[in-house]
């Protein structure tokens, strides 16, 4: 107790430095909360739009079970390695049996819903304007299970298109470019023939690329107009753990034969770029906390320097060196512990804040707002980086002064 009254008296004898060093701790964490809440909010909802837009997995081309088997050996003829090799491969475009396909696939564990795709290229008109399309046949109950169009639709709704045969949904920007009104009729035309349909719904994936050249139709209407009766382009998949879709897909392709590619595999690009904003974001302001650590250094540092009297006299009358190493660790855990808790409260209200601040982003997703993600890890990995800091900071000055002979400071003050 004695000992923790005496860290306290210290730090109240230096109240403005150990100010700017509790601020500079306080800061440090509510920014690097902040930030980490922002950067892997983003990531998180890119990825419900990509899992809501493209789904977890895409099966699609079939490949020629061309596999060759490469072996090394040693020089007594014995096996060192092996592997399987697909580089000779020839694909095949499409899924030729989608029905046994399907049933095959109900088979892997971890599936949670699967989609029947056709795609194809078309050429829309309205009478006034035309555009290039990417036209996708679906089952619209299957679809809505494997991606988030049901949520995505913003004018029209899903009930209309499933209604009627001819109906047809368009992607906003599409749209707009066109000039078009739910309810208006358009036509599309391929080699294959000429369709007429009509405009049921709007959706907005806030991915450009999409909401820019896709066209949905009833997958009975798109074989029709594609005049393919039999197989399909590629088949849409949602998991139960759609963390595990790599090893999914390599599951079902070794199995298949057909490709199978992974949500992580499809958007690596992004990912990898959200994963360096996110660690170079927290090796930025992680260098608020160094510069606080550096701060209570110099504070404690040049306390040893102004207290070797009042230490010599303290180890004179019976205290231990651990003793007075002990007053200046307290002080750090006193400065620590106060700055831990103003830095969570500064950072989960500023992250609050933030998703107040209207921020409208289309291109790889849809937001009108800043997204943030709010995880109880931003804090620990706040408090850690400020816990190591600060302990290096205190630690050495804490031994410097731990290490004080008195009888040398006595005779050199006498």
């Amino acid at each position: 107790m004695l000992i923790f009254q005496l860290a306290l008296r210290f730090v109240m004898a230096r109240k403005r430095p150990m100010v700017m060093s509790l601020m500079g701790i306080v800061f440090g964490i509510g920014f690097f909360v902040l930030t980490q809440a922002q950067t892997s909010g983003f990531e998180k909802f890119f990825i419900r739009t990509i899992l809501g837009t493209n789904g977890a997995l895409r099966i699609s081309d079939r490949f020629q079970d061309t596999v060759e088997l490469v072996q090394g050996v040693d020089q007594k003829g014995r096996s060192l390695f092996y592997f399987e090799s697909r580089e000779g491969a020839v694909f095949r475009e499409g899924i030729d049996h989608p029905n046994e396909m399907i049933h095959a696939l109900k088979k892997f564990p971890n599936l949670k819903a699967l989609s029947e795709v056709l795609e194809g290229q078309a050429r829309l008109s309205t009478g006034t304007r035309e555009a290039t399309v990417s036209l996708l046949g679906i089952r619209v109950l299957d679809h809505l299970k494997v991606s988030d169009l049901g949520n995505q639709l913003i004018r029209g709704s899903i009930e209309e298109f499933r209604s009627d045969q001819s109906g047809a949904l368009i992607g906003s920007r599409l749209f707009d470019r066109l000039q078009l009104k739910v309810g208006d009729r358009i036509t599309l035309s391929c080699p294959e023939g000429l369709i007429k349909a009509r405009v049921s719904g709007v959706f907005e994936t806030g991915v450009s690329q999409i909401d820019k050249n896709r066209v949905y139709l009833q997958l009975a209407a798109a074989r029709s107009f594609f005049a393919r009766r039999f197989g399909s382009t590629w088949m849409q998949a949602s998991l139960d753990d759609p963390t595990s879709a790599p090893e999914v897909a390599s599951h079902m392709q070794s199995h298949l034969n057909h490709r199978v590619v992974s949500w992580q595999e499809r958007e690596k690009v992004w990912l990898d770029v959200f994963k360096a904003l996110r660690f170079s974001s927290a090796i930025s302001v992680s260098s608020i906390l160094l510069l606080s650590g550096l701060g209570i250094f110099n504070v404690f540092a040049l306390m040893v320097m102004e207290k070797t009297r009042d230490i010599a006299i303290m180890r004179s009358i019976g205290f231990s060196a651990s003793d007075i190493s002990k007053v200046f660790l307290w002080q750090g855990a006193m400065v620590l512990s106060v700055g831990i808790t103003l830095g969570f409260l500064f950072g989960a209200c500023a992250t609050y804040l933030v998703t107040k601040i209207p921020l409208r982003i289309r291109g790889i997703f849809s937001t009108d707002g800043f997204v943030v993600n709010w995880d109880i890890w931003h804090y620990c990995w706040a408090a850690s980086l400020s816990i190591l800091f600060v302990a290096i900071a205190t630690w050495i000055p804490a031994r410097r002064a731990s290490r004080i002979e008195p009888a040398k400071v006595i005779r050199e003050t006498a």
